[in-house]
């Protein structure tokens, strides 16, 4: 997973955390989130040494982004993204979100 990340952090937004899972524990990636200003909410891989600290409530939250976008994906047409405008894209996930939390 971080290795991925490591294209992605330049763009990364001004935001105050990063909520990551153990795929996403490396040092370097640490320290680039740090540089940034960003807090990092990623708990220690098993088999690292020194134990890393992490807000164990917060990353418990995280939890909750990873069901809603498992219950957007229940949606086949946002799944397999049927609508290559973003804009109708996005239509389709408001309107998907709207039936899911609303009804």
């Amino acid at each position: 997973d971080y290795i991925g990340a490591r294209a992605l952090v330049s763009s990364l937004p001004k935001v105050e955390w990063l909520l990551g899972d153990r795929g996403y524990d490396a040092d370097w990636f640490r320290e680039a989130l740090k540089d940034k200003g960003i807090r990092a909410c990623i708990p220690g891989r098993k088999q690292r040494k020194k134990t890393v600290k992490y807000d164990k409530r917060r990353y418990r939250r995280r939890n909750r982004i990873e069901i809603m976008f498992g219950r957007l994906k229940d949606w086949r047409r946002v799944a397999t993204r049927y609508d290559r405008c973003p804009k109708v894209f996005l239509s389709a996930i408001a309107l998907a979100a709207l039936v899911i939390y609303w009804l």
